[in-house]
C-alpha cells in the first residue's frame, strides 16, 4: 500500500493496518510492528504510525503492554 500525499497519513495508516488485521496478516494476539517498522515501511513519521496505533487502540482492535509494544486484540 502507498500512502496518497494529498490526504492525511495517520487514518490511511490505521486503515491498512485494520485491513491486515481482518484479512488474519496480523493475527489475534499477535505482536504488531514498531512505530520505526510501520514509518519505514510506509514512508511516514514514526509521530504518524503511533497516532494510527493510539486511534486503533481506542477503537478497541489493538491493546498495549507497556515496553513491549502494541497487540492485536483477541
Amino acid at each position: 500500500m502507498k500512502i496518497d500525499r494529498s490526504l492525511p497519513h495517520w487514518p490511511q495508516l490505521a486503515d491498512e493496518i485494520r485491513r491486515r488485521i481482518q484479512d488474519g496478516t496480523y493475527p489475534a494476539g499477535g505482536r504488531l510492528p514498531g512505530t520505526v517498522a510501520l514509518a519505514a515501511e510506509f514512508d511516514v513519521s514514526q509521530s504518524t504510525a503511533s497516532r494510527a496505533l493510539s486511534h486503533l487502540r481506542s477503537e478497541g482492535l489493538v491493546y498495549v503492554v507497556s515496553g513491549q509494544g502494541y497487540y492485536v486484540s483477541d
